[in-house]
């Protein structure tokens, strides 16, 4: 399973450690993806999606309605 989240599109990101004497070597930035299942009244089921932390906070602002119709219009599956 890919970690990206459905409604930000975030992915993991790379960088670099850098020690105190500056040798560097190679690191990922993860994103804080977790399963949420919500239930969408518009379908008339729960749908789970995986969702960043920040993708969880879109929801509750906008709506489980409105993210779900923009995630099935870039093409997602619901």
């Amino acid at each position: 399973m890919s970690r990206v989240c459905q409604v930000t599109g975030a992915e993991v990101g790379f960088g670099r450690h850098v020690s105190h004497s500056h040798r560097r070597t190679n690191r990922r930035f993860d994103v804080n993806i977790q399963k949420k299942r919500y239930w969408v009244p518009s379908l008339g089921r729960h749908v789970t999606l995986r969702l960043s932390a920040r993708g969880i906070k879109t929801v509750d602002v906008r709506g489980i309605d409105a993210v779900v119709a923009d995630v099935r219009a870039r093409g997602g599956v619901l």
